[in-house]
């Protein structure tokens, strides 16, 4: 892979981390019902781990040469917090599909340095995926 495609890649995975950090921000704001202060506390949670990946995406596209994206991917609509989970894990889905084919992109690239940290966000991403899976599991 030439190092144009896995920045404009790497500038996909910035975008989608930015709507990642304007998703869990406005969801945590809209969510409303019995578990309002779970699903507050959980969202917001989750807001660094995302801001850290966004930059360090950041700070690499400009290491590989290039310029960091500043517009996010589309935040997709949520009305209920079960509709809100469901979209979380879409989302979460989706990266743990795109870091674990980045890594292999870099490692292709010789950028063995962003292929193993990218490994580590594909851990994050699990973690985020799971942990929301177990929310969404059984609900009513």
């Amino acid at each position: 892979m030439s190092k144009a495609a896995l920045i404009e890649a790497l500038n996909e995975d910035l975008a989608n981390e930015f709507q990642a950090v304007i998703m869990y921000t406005t969801y945590s704001a809209q969510v409303k019902g019995p578990f309002r202060l779970q699903l507050v506390n959980f969202f917001q949670g989750e807001i660094p781990d995302e801001q850290g990946h966004a930059q360090f995406l950041a700070d690499k596209i400009v290491a590989l040469g290039g310029v960091p994206v500043t517009t996010p991917a589309p935040v997709p609509a949520a009305e209920t917090p079960k509709e809100m989970l469901e979209r979380v894990l879409e989302a979460e889905k989706k990266a743990i599909e795109n870091y674990t084919k980045r890594a292999e992109e870099a490692k292709s690239a010789g950028e063995v340095g962003l292929a193993v940290q990218l490994e580590d966000m594909v851990v994050d991403e699990t973690g985020h995926y799971e942990e929301t899976k177990k929310l969404l599991d059984e609900w009513f």
